[in-house]
């Protein structure tokens, strides 16, 4: 499916990546793959989070496993790395900047807002809880909603389902190149938010490519969009 070209004609609803787009959640991340590694004896291949970030935690971690050499199964490669994710989160944990300045913008234009994110549910909970963010948002996909991880448009298209508006009025933010790529593929209009560890991905399937959560990229755009009964 071809993107959206220039602005899209009305903005109804938006959906949200969560890790590296609204916490760094990729730095801890990045961090705690270096542990593990660096417990066999390993060094952190260049390519390593590029190719698992957006994905799926098993998906993630067969990466890993490929491209590393590491016998280890999935799933205790897996159980490992949330443990040490985990360790690191509540010293590290951060929202990226211009989280909850987007958040007021939305708000204030009654733009409802979701999550659609490849990580597990009780993860989600976990991180915006933290940050008493759960109320608001309309609701949130994760990896149990979904046959098919980003890059696949499925967490996309159940978006805007759910939403109850069509592809092409649903605004994406993403901070990877798998997660882009599935927005793009939906059908919706797509703003990448790339970081210290996704800037050498392959965007060319954005819509718009902005520094930060409230670069004025984001910002015209949403002025341009408000709601019909605020116009």
């Amino acid at each position: 499916m071809p993107l959206c070209p220039g602005f899209p004609e009305r903005i109804s609803a938006v959906a949200f990546d969560l890790d590296g787009l609204m916490f760094n959640t990729e730095h801890v991340f990045a961090r705690a793959a270096d542990n593990m590694l660096s417990r066999r004896g390993l060094e952190t291949p260049p390519d390593l989070l590029r190719r698992m970030m957006g994905r799926r935690p098993p998906e993630g971690m067969r990466i890993m496993r490929e491209l590393c050499g590491i016998r280890d199964s999935v799933e205790d490669l897996q159980a490992e790395a949330f443990a040490e994710f985990f360790d690191l989160l509540d010293e590290h944990l951060e929202p990226m900047p211009g989280l909850f300045e987007l958040l007021g913008l939305l708000e204030s234009l009654e733009i409802p807002r979701a999550v659609a994110t490849s990580s597990p549910r009780d993860y989600q909970l976990d991180l915006m809880s933290r940050f008493e963010l759960l109320p608001r948002f309309a609701f949130a996909l994760t990896a149990e909603d979904v046959q098919n991880g980003k890059p696949h448009p499925e967490i996309y298209l159940t978006a805007a389902a759910r939403h109850g508006v069509s592809a092409s009025e649903l605004l994406v933010f993403e901070d990877s190149e798998a997660g882009t790529n599935a927005a793009a593929a939906a059908g919706a209009f797509v703003i990448s938010v790339p970081h210290e560890h996704s800037r050498s991905h392959n965007f060319e399937n954005a819509s718009r490519i902005a520094e930060s959560l409230m670069d004025t990229v984001v910002v015209d755009l949403l002025n341009r969009h408000q709601p019909a009964a605020q116009v």
